[in-house]
């Protein structure tokens, strides 16, 4: 997973598109803000469309349970 940020440092949506991620590092349109988690910032504008998440907790009597839903 790769995390991505705007130019302005807003968070955009994660991606898994390793390769497009590597090419936008290596046209330099994208730099590396962070290696752990791996987080690039884009260096050109783009929309900020971003989806609704949805954060669900369970706090059991043993295990506490969690879940994120788009």
């Amino acid at each position: 997973m790769v995390y991505v940020l705007s130019v302005e440092g807003n968070p955009l949506m994660p991606t898994k598109r390793h390769g497009k991620v590597r090419r936008l590092l290596k046209q330099q349109l994208a730099k590396v803000v962070k290696v752990k988690p791996f987080t690039i910032q884009l260096l050109y504008e783009t929309t900020s469309y971003t989806q609704n998440i949805s954060l669900g907790i369970d706090s059991g009597y043993n295990y506490i349970g969690f879940s994120a839903v788009t």
